[in-house]
């Protein structure tokens, strides 16, 4: 099942389920009050109690036509929100790897992004004007489902509730700066697009085996597979979960293919005015806008 997050006059935010390429049901709307007793839901909130028996619930009701609206009409966002925390995996490509002639890591290499800097389809990029190149990043992103501490890699896949499509916009600027530490680099505000929706692990048959496209204004710039992944999704869970705790809702983006900004010539840094897409196989398209931000290094 492909859940969004939609924006309701009614509601303010809301939960809905893609019923057809065009179409979403609304599970705000007052035909489907008695299924949500106690008011408003969250995408989260479903995920917390159980996304699986969710989507087998949804699938048993009867579809109100007067909940039915067009997807293309609707104001999507962020499947998950802010709220929770982004785990993001580097150098975690092999073909990114050759790319930039660089030796595979031992072990995963693991960056913390912040949810305040998660953004929905459709909404703007931040480019800010004091942090040197900003790059883009088309990425698999996996959402956990349920408490994870400690996981063993045999039990890993059982934690998650879904996937997304997601674009790790990086102040890559920052990062040389940094020296390579990740911290100022991966947090900039509204730099992590998520979205078109989520789809629950049943729809994907293997998160290692999709297409990932990323272009800007059309542009083709990278075109790689998640079969190249280096630590696959059991191991990053499970290395992880052995370092800090993943709740419900958490994202863990799983890295990216070769084709980054900086090995073109010349470089496809971010610019204001752009539009940036990603296309993951089975996650549709995630379509962001690029603008001017405020400046970040500001005092």
């Amino acid at each position: 099942m492909r859940f969004v997050s939609l924006r309701t006059s009614q509601h303010g935010q809301a939960v809905g389920v893609v019923i057809a390429p065009d179409q979403v049901l609304d599970l705000s709307h007052p035909a489907l009050a008695s299924r949500f007793p106690d008011g408003q839901w969250t995408l989260k909130r479903l995920i917390q109690e159980g996304l699986s028996d969710w989507s087998k619930r949804i699938a048993d009701w009867p579809t109100p036509a007067e909940a039915v609206r067009p997807l293309s009409s609707a104001q999507l966002l962020a499947p998950i929100g802010r709220s929770n925390k982004v785990m993001g995996a580097a150098y975690n490509f092999t073909d990114a790897l050759k790319e930039r002639e660089m030796s595979p890591p031992a072990e995963p290499v693991v960056f913390f992004r912040s949810g305040s800097t998660v953004i929905g389809p459709t909404a703007p990029i931040l480019i800010p004007p004091d942090v040197g190149n900003v790059g883009y990043e088309g990425e698999l992103a996996v959402v956990i489902g349920r408490h994870a501490m400690s996981v063993k890699e045999e039990h890993a896949m059982g934690y998650v509730a879904g996937y997304m499509a997601h674009n790790d916009v990086s102040g890559s600027g920052l990062i040389k700066q940094d020296q390579g530490n990740f911290v100022r680099g991966k947090n900039l505000p509204a730099s992590a697009p998520c979205g078109p929706w989520l789809a629950t692990a049943d729809e994907i048959d293997d998160p290692h085996d999709l297409s990932i496209e990323l272009d800007i204004d059309g542009r083709p710039l990278q075109r790689g597979h998640t079969s190249t992944m280096l630590f696959k999704i059991p191991q990053l869970i499970s290395w992880i979960s052995h370092r800090v705790p993943l709740e419900p809702g958490d994202i863990i983006a799983t890295g990216t293919p070769a084709g980054t900004a900086a090995s073109h010539s010349p470089a496809a840094w971010l610019t204001p005015g752009q539009v940036v897409s990603v296309r993951v196989q089975g996650l549709g398209e995630l379509r962001n806008p690029t603008e001017k931000g405020a400046a970040f290094l500001a005092n």
